[in-house]
């Protein structure tokens, strides 16, 4: 075990509660990328999947909490977006009704 990937992942470990909690209170996808969220979901999966078959330790741990921290945000993501599209119609339709 590389002491400094263990630190590495320990590092981008502790910056996904936060993207989480701003995800749950600000209710909004503004500012997040769909891509890249998959992008980050299948690395986390690919150095998972390197630590089961090639070099299985304890790391492997921050790998799956990663992955999973990562889908709960991507999923708090998708829900988001449809709030956002929500308030959009909503928006809308108030400001239609109030023109006419």
């Amino acid at each position: 075990m590389s002491i400094f990937e263990a630190l590495m992942m320990l590092g981008f470990g502790l910056a996904w509660p936060c993207n989480i909690y701003k995800s749950v209170k600000t209710k909004t996808a503004a500012g997040k990328s769909f891509a890249f969220m998959i992008t980050i979901e299948l690395a986390y999966l690919c150095g998972l999947i390197h630590k089961i078959f090639y070099n299985f330790d304890a790391v492997i741990w921050l790998y799956a909490a990663n992955l999973i921290m990562v889908f709960i945000d991507l999923m708090l993501m998708i829900r988001n977006r449809k709030l956002d599209k929500a308030r959009a119609a909503a928006q809308a339709a108030f400001t239609q009704t109030a023109e006419g």
